[in-house]
């Protein structure tokens, strides 16, 4: 499946704009781990773009994300990434294996953080936020209080890489590069 495709699945089955923002930013930050790895860009960020796409019709953790599989494979989607989508879920106990599924188990939760981030910024722009904004809100665990903070931090030993020397500016400088896609571009001068 290539993202055309997978865009098109998760139009398909996502109404919520916010949900389907969410998954770009996990696509994007995939494709650059993807690129670090020198691995395949293309199917890292279908596993991004995929991996939540079955949460509004299986908002539960019984059902998500493994009633989805049924479907991904009735679409043709690889074994192996449908594999990667599994992993992102504990309760599934599809053990993270692949460079891809750890990537994706530390790259789902701090895109929300971040997002968080800019959404507090006077300017609603993601340009703005720093490593070091994150780290003060990271701190703060009332703020974005969802964020399952262990597990972006259990999600960067196993890809072995540092939080914020180099997860956290990855992950950051991914979303900047879609910053309109995602809603967090700032505000226009009728916004104002």
């Amino acid at each position: 499946m290539n993202r055309e495709e997978a865009l098109s699945l998760v139009r398909e089955y996502v109404k919520n704009e916010n949900l389907i923002k969410h998954m770009l930013a996990v696509e994007a930050a995939m494709r650059s781990y993807a690129l670090k790895y020198g691995e395949d860009p293309e199917s890292w960020g279908v596993v991004g773009l995929l991996h939540d796409f079955d949460w509004e019709i299986h908002p539960t953790l019984d059902k998500h994300p493994q009633n989805g599989a049924p479907i991904l494979r009735e679409r043709g989607v690889d074994e192996t990434i449908i594999r990667s989508i599994l992993s992102h879920a504990e309760h599934t106990g599809i053990q993270r294996q692949t460079k891809r599924d750890h990537a994706l188990y530390a790259v789902d939760e701090i895109t929300g953080l971040i997002t968080a981030c800019a959404l507090v910024k006077p300017t609603r722009n993601i340009h703005d936020v720093t490593v070091q904004s994150v780290k003060k809100k990271w701190k703060d665990r009332a703020f974005a209080a969802g964020v399952n903070r262990e597990g972006v931090q259990q999600g960067c030993a196993d890809l072995e890489v540092d939080l914020w020397e180099e997860h956290i500016p990855r992950v950051l400088e991914a979303m900047q590069g879609i910053a309109s896609e995602l809603g967090l571009a700032g505000q226009t001068g009728a916004d104002q």
